[in-house]
């Protein structure tokens, strides 16, 4: 959904053909979520069947340029003014294998933690040094920061604030995960008291007094 409106948003500044609309979208994320062309084009040729899109002039698919229509524009602005769902929250593949990993036999579930913990500490590290590479340019640059620098930013940010986030979610599954061990050990049963070995009954002496011999 968010790259059927991107390229609406893009179409929104002026026709484009779809090599275009794969650059602006990559520079105006900074990468952080690589479009495959062909992706363009199925979005492209899904916002043409629905009205949205319509082609200028002529050209094969992919030599062809694409201007949005009003019905575009107007999906456009409901998309701006409405907020995401949050209530239908896409899987997390993360959330979904600690899940998975709570009831599975073998799996060391503290290690699992502390290796996502290591893994998302450098990116948010490599996230945080990019973002200072930007400032830097930013407080050098002669001119005002463009769009795509501005936007760039923002992307940034929201991975650091997402890192850290999940940074101290891991923190609290360990915490969990540390009292309801000891929990569960205050709940385990005392084991029996050991029960003496039976004793030997006592052998009577067959000699009696008096007897003859």
């Amino acid at each position: 959904m968010s790259i059927r409106f991107g390229l609406l948003a893009l179409l929104d500044q002026g026709p484009r053909y779809g090599s275009q609309l794969r650059a602006e979208f990559e520079s105006r994320t900074g990468t952080t979520w690589p479009l495959n062309i062909g992706q363009v084009y199925t979005t492209l040729g899904r916002l043409e069947r629905d009205g949205l899109i319509r082609p200028e002039g002529g050209g094969d698919a992919k030599q062809q340029l694409y201007a949005i229509t009003d019905a575009g524009r107007t999906a456009l602005d409901s998309w701006f003014t409405e907020p995401v769902d949050r209530t239908q929250p896409s899987r997390d593949e993360l959330a979904i294998k600690l899940a998975m990993a709570v009831g599975t036999p073998g799996v060391d579930l503290p290690a699992v933690i502390q290796t996502q913990r290591r893994h998302t500490l450098g990116a948010m590290r490599d996230y945080t040094r990019l973002k200072a590479d930007a400032l830097r340019a930013e407080s050098t640059a002669t001119e005002p920061a463009s769009a795509d620098d501005i936007a760039w930013l923002l992307v940034l940010e929201q991975l650091i604030f997402y890192a850290e986030a999940e940074i101290r979610w891991l923190d609290h599954c360990e915490s969990r995960l540390v009292r309801l061990a000891a929990v569960r050990g205050q709940r385990q049963p005392l084991p029996p008291p050991p029960t003496a070995p039976p004793t030997a009954p006592a052998h009577r002496s067959t000699n009696r007094r008096g007897a003859s011999s």
